[in-house]
């Protein structure tokens, strides 16, 4: 399947590339295996779940619901409960409207958020001189 989106550009939001953002999740067929990136908005870990944790993660186009049993959060544990931003790589499932990414691999990428904040090269230069 051909991806009509544009490739990553390292001047926008520092994802890694490869990252399948949350409005391209219809793309992929059920199953594939994708990794998504994200700021973490929700963590939930009910006690009827059994030991099953859920997180939400945001990028610049909307949100990914991601599933994480309980044998992968032992393996990744310190990522999914510090983690501020994490790429997460799975399988991918949808049922009807709800899209969810069920965990394989879990990456804490939150020294990237540095990089929101750092100003751009071309600020750094200084203008063209008067006077």
């Amino acid at each position: 399947m051909q991806n009509s989106q544009t490739p990553y550009d390292p001047d926008n939001w520092p994802r890694p590339p490869s990252c399948v953002t949350a409005d391209q999740l219809r793309l992929p067929p059920q199953h594939a295996r994708i990794a998504v990136a994200g700021l973490v908005i929700l963590r939930q870990r009910p006690g009827t779940a059994k030991g099953v944790i859920f997180l939400t993660l945001e990028d610049e186009t909307g949100t990914v619901n991601i599933i994480v049993w309980r044998k992968l959060y032992e393996r990744y544990r310190r990522a999914v409960i510090a983690g501020r931003m994490l790429r997460v790589t799975g399988r991918l499932q949808r049922e009807g409207d709800v899209i969810h990414v069920v965990a394989e691999e879990i990456e804490d990428i939150s020294s990237l958020l540095d990089q929101l904040l750092a100003p751009a090269p071309e600020a750094l230069s200084p203008g063209p001189q008067t006077g």
